[in-house]
C-alpha cells in the first residue's frame, strides 16, 4: 500500500511549528495548557510574530525557501511518513478541530490511517502515577476494546496511558499512540520498547516533524488531536487538576462523547473522574460499558470475539472466601477469622482465587479484588 502524502505548503507549516518549538515554550511560559491551541490557529504570520517578534522575518523567509523535496527526503529518511490535512487518508475526526494540525507525522502502517473514522476510536487517558485498581482497569479496558475491533488512542505516557497501549496490544488490536515530539523519539525515553511494539502494530502518530524534542506546551497540544479521534474519551483514574482532564475537556468541546471510571470517594487519586462522573460523564466500568454507549447496549464488537473477560465460576467456598476479602477482610489471618476457616484452608482458598486472577496481593500479604468479573451461577 502506499503511503500518503502532504502537500508543499503543509510540510513548510509542519517545518515552521517545528522551528518555532522553542519560542512557543517561551512565550507560553505556565499558560502552555490554556493558550497552546490558541497559538496554533494562527497563520504563519501572526504566529510568528506572536512568539518570536524580534526574529519573526528570519522564521518566515527560512520556511518558505525550504525545499518541499528535501523535507520528503528528511521524513524519509526518519522512516516515517507525512499525510497532509488535503490528502483523502488524513482522519476526518481530526478535521473537526479549528486548529488541526497541517500534517500528521507518523511511523507504523500508513494504511491504518485511513480508518480511523469517527466511530471507530476509543481514547483513553489518565494519571501518570495511577493506583494498582487504576493500572488493571485501564488494562483491561485496551485489551476489551482492542478486542471489539475499537483501535485504542492514548498518549504513550507513564501510567494509564501505557497501560491502555499494553492491554490494546496483548488483545491482537489496534492501539495508536500521539506523541508530543517527532514521531521518531519515544518520549519518554524508558517507553522505547512499547513504543517499538505500537510502531510494528499499530500507529505512532505526531504533529511535529521528525528529530523534534517535546516541550511542555506540545504535551496539552497533542491531547486536542487524541480527543478528536476518540469517538469517546474515557477517563480512568485522575485527580482533580490532572492534565488528562484537558484531554476530556476538549472532547466535550468537539461533541464527543466522555466517559469515566468510578473510584473510591475520598480519594484524591480518583477525584478528577469522580468528578467528571457527577457533571454528567458516562460512568465506565468496563469495556462493554463503552460498547454499549458506542454501538448500542448488547453491542459484542468485532464477530467472534466478546468485549468482557469474565472469570470462572466458583465453588461455594471460594466464593464465600471472595466475599470475605470484599467486606474488607484483607489478610490470611482476617479470612480466617471472619470466615471460621483455619488457616490452611483460608491461605488454599486465597492463592486459587489469585491464580485464577480474582484477587491480587501486595507485598505485605494485603489481597485486594481484581476487576475480573465472576462467571454467574
Amino acid at each position: 500500500m502506499s503511503e500518503p502524502t502532504a502537500c508543499d505548503a503543509c510540510l513548510r507549516r509542519a517545518w515552521l511549528v517545528g522551528s518555532l518549538s522553542g519560542s512557543i515554550e517561551q512565550a507560553l511560559g505556565s499558560r502552555a495548557a490554556t493558550r497552546a491551541r490558541a497559538l496554533l490557529s494562527l497563520d504563519d504570520e501572526r504566529l510568528s510574530a506572536a512568539v518570536a517578534a524580534g526574529e519573526s522575518e528570519t522564521f518566515l523567509e527560512r520556511s518558505r525557501s525550504r525545499d518541499p523535496a528535501r523535507l520528503r527526503e528528511a521524513v524519509r529518511g526518519s522512516h516515517c511518513w507525512a499525510c497532509c490535512r488535503h490528502h483523502q487518508d488524513y482522519p476526518a475526526a481530526i478535521g473537526d478541530l479549528t486548529d488541526a494540525p497541517a500534517v500528521l507525522f507518523g511511523r507504523g502502517e500508513p494504511g491504518l490511517l485511513a480508518g480511523l473514522g469517527r466511530k471507530g476510536a476509543v481514547t483513553v487517558v489518565g494519571s501518570r502515577r495511577p493506583s494498582g485498581y487504576g493500572r488493571e482497569v485501564a488494562t483491561r479496558l485496551g485489551e476489551e476494546l482492542g478486542a471489539a475491533g475499537l483501535a485504542v488512542v492514548s498518549g504513550m505516557a507513564l501510567g494509564i496511558d501505557s497501560c491502555a497501549h499494553r492491554g490494546a496490544l496483548d488483545a491482537d488490536g489496534l492501539t495508536v499512540a500521539v506523541l508530543g515530539s517527532g514521531p521518531d523519539v519515544p518520549n519518554p525515553q524508558r517507553m522505547r520498547g512499547l513504543y517499538d511494539e505500537i510502531a510494528a502494530a499499530g500507529l505512532v502518530l505526531a504533529e511535529l516533524p521528525p528529530g523534534t524534542a517535546p516541550k511542555r506546551w506540545t504535551f496539552p497540544a497533542r491531547n486536542r488531536i487524541m480527543a478528536a479521534l476518540g469517538a469517546v474519551t474515557i477517563v480512568v483514574e485522575a485527580r482533580a487538576h490532572s492534565g488528562s482532564l484537558i484531554t476530556a475537556t476538549i472532547a466535550g468541546q468537539l461533541g464527543r462523547d466522555v466517559g469515566a471510571v468510578p473510584g473510591q470517594v475520598g480519594s484524591s487519586a480518583a477525584a478528577g473522574t469522580n468528578d467528571l462522573i457527577r457533571h454528567g460523564a458516562q460512568l465506565v466500568r468496563d469495556g462493554q460499558d463503552v460498547l454499549d454507549g458506542l454501538l448500542g447496549v448488547g453491542a459484542a464488537g468485532r464477530p467472534g470475539q466478546g468485549s468482557a473477560r469474565s472469570g470462572p465460576r466458583l465453588d461455594p467456598q471460594l466464593a464465600r472466601v471472595l466475599d470475605l476479602v470484599e467486606a474488607g477482610a484483607v489478610t490470611q489471618d482476617a479470612v480466617a477469622r471472619d470466615g471460621e476457616l483455619d488457616a490452611g484452608s483460608a491461605g488454599a482458598a486465597l492463592t486459587r482465587l489469585e491464580l485464577l486472577g480474582l484477587l491480587s496481593c501486595d507485598a505485605a500479604g494485603r489481597y485486594r479484588r481484581s476487576t475480573l468479573a465472576v462467571e454467574a451461577a
